[in-house]
């Protein structure tokens, strides 16, 4: 048997999180020639590195990756069966990835909630579009996610999380906000302001709108949805866009929401989480609470 420690595991993990023996010694409250000891000693045991090194940084090669969720549940598990005895709360670092729109309009409520329930969880949050917070959950720098899609990945599971609608908006002025009933022809010849490539918003917007116009003429690409809200806003053109992001704009009379009923525009907003990561009780408690 291979005599591997729970702290060779848990400097490991660290490392494989924070990118560097430093950051990872730090967080652990270790020095670094501890933390690189444990780690030259893990490597040793396995025969084999577990990291490349590039430029002081540490990026898990593919035996790195294949471990780290074993890592990581083992470390996870001791933790637990020391908290079942202490009888300790939910606890501890959690990293979450949260697509453009849910990171800017409805993860704030979702955190601020979760964190008054469990106040010893600390959480971290990145905000990117979904084919980025896909990556993060597949290299396991973040524990869940909450995206605008189902993940397309076989690792990846997507479990439905709440509805959401996207609103077609025009500028208050522009002739199409005067109409009354409107009908796909109308939005022939209109210039579409979307987001970049990746974003599921963007898949959701050429699928419901391609398939009533046949073509979509772009006129801008931008990577978030305020910035296309200001755009559309300053009579570059119209946007799909969801509803939370266009309230104010609309209750403020400087955008109009187009009545639409040809164009499927409803979806799910998705919790996702890599299949192999093992679900402690700090991220159970975060699924229990963002579906409650």
């Amino acid at each position: 048997m291979i005599a591997i420690s729970p702290r060779q595991l848990e400097v490991f993990s660290a490392i494989a999180a924070a990118g560097s023996v430093r950051a990872a010694a730090d967080q652990l409250g270790l020095t670094q020639p501890a933390a690189s000891m444990a780690l030259a000693e893990l490597e040793r045991l396995l025969g084999a590195p577990l990291f490349d090194r590039h430029q002081r940084r540490l990026h898990l090669n593919a035996r790195g990756r294949a471990l780290l969720p074993r890592a990581r549940e083992i470390v996870e598990r001791l933790r637990e069966l020391g908290d079942g005895i202490a009888g300790a709360e939910p606890h501890g670092a959690l990293a979450i990835g949260a697509s453009n729109t849910i990171g800017n309009y409805l993860v704030g409520e979702l955190l601020g909630r979760f964190v008054a329930a469990y106040p010893a969880v600390k959480p971290s949050l990145r905000v990117a579009n979904t084919a980025e917070i896909v990556a993060g959950l597949l290299d396991f720098s973040l524990d869940v996610g909450c995206i605008e899609g189902p993940a397309a990945h076989a690792e990846i599971e997507s479990l439905a999380w709440r509805e959401d609608e996207l609103k077609v908006c025009v500028r208050a002025d522009h002739p199409l906000a005067r109409r009354r009933r409107l009908r796909v022809d109308d939005l022939r010849g209109e210039r579409w302001i979307v987001r970049e490539s990746g974003s599921a918003t963007r898949a959701i917007v050429e699928d419901a709108v391609r398939g009533a116009l046949g073509t979509l003429d772009v006129a801008l690409e931008l990577g978030q949805s305020e910035a296309i809200k200001q755009a559309v806003i300053a009579g570059l053109g119209v946007a799909c866009l969801p509803s939370v992001a266009i309230a104010d704009a609309v209750a403020a009379g400087r955008l109009v929401a187009l009545r639409t009923p040809f164009l499927d525009l409803r979806r799910m907003l998705w919790l996702v989480l890599h299949r192999g990561r093992y679900r402690g009780a700090t991220l159970q408690a975060f699924l229990r609470h963002a579906r409650a």
